[in-house]
């Protein structure tokens, strides 16, 4: 199958029940071990990459990642535009939950030009590498005024194999509560799908608002490649 037909054959009703009830959901075996080694390969041709970030040179952990510029490689491109209009109708139930106006666009397409009417006008998939010792501080991807609040990851390293250590690991902050780690730890290939932000909770008295931040344990040998993408551009 090609890659449009896999995710249209994901259960998607389980995904967006584990989004509610979770905030993340993991998805096996999205990528084959072709697609990830092709996408790992991208990594060294700098001229696909509009910036690459030193993570420790801002404090945001030990790594590096590099931030693709359009267009972007075609399965990449791919990814964002086949995944979107699946995630929308769950976003636009949180925002419904949480009763808020924000409503979003049902294609990727209609998400960017928002983006571009407020000024975010850069593209934010990306890949990160964490070689031994490297990991990624607790943080949220925002970018600016506008963002989409559900991203993907998809592991192109095995675990075990490639690299140990490297978690990942998203802690959930509910109001007026003690935080709580989910730690995760997907396969080559698998995509893991996670809150941008936060995601809406149920209590006693209707929905609320639980913040969520994400990052990566740290490797303890090996080298570790994900590709991120985030659906909003950046300003």
């Amino acid at each position: 199958m090609d890659i449009k037909e896999r995710i249209d054959n994901i259960n998607w009703a389980d995904i967006s029940a584990s989004m509610d009830n979770r905030g993340y959901a993991l998805v096996k075996n999205v990528l084959t071990d072709v697609e990830c080694n092709n996408l790992s390969a991208l990594y060294t041709d700098e001229q696909l990459y509009r910036k690459t970030i030193t993570m420790e040179r801002y404090s945001y952990g030990l790594g590096e990642y590099k931030y693709f510029k359009y267009p972007l490689p075609g399965l990449v491109q791919q990814l964002r535009e086949s995944f979107y209009p699946k995630l929308a109708p769950i976003a636009n139930n949180w925002m419904q939950f949480l009763n808020k106006e924000q409503r979003f666009p049902a294609t990727l397409n209609e998400l960017l030009q928002h983006c571009h009417d407020h000024d975010q006008l850069r593209p934010t998939p990306l890949i990160l590498q964490y070689q031994k010792g490297g990991y990624n501080a607790m943080h949220q991807d925002l970018y600016g005024e506008v963002f989409f609040p559900m991203q993907l990851v998809f592991m192109l390293d095995e675990p075990g194999v490639d690299y140990e250590g490297g978690e990942f690991i998203l802690i959930e902050q509910k109001p007026r509560a003690q935080s709580r780690a989910m730690v995760l730890k997907p396969a080559k290939g698998d995509m893991l799908l996670f809150t941008t932000s936060y995601r809406p909770a149920k209590g006693s008295k209707g929905y609320h608002r639980v913040s969520m931040k994400h990052g990566v344990a740290e490797i303890s040998a090996g080298k570790r490649r994900s590709l991120g993408v985030i659906f909003h551009d950046a300003k």
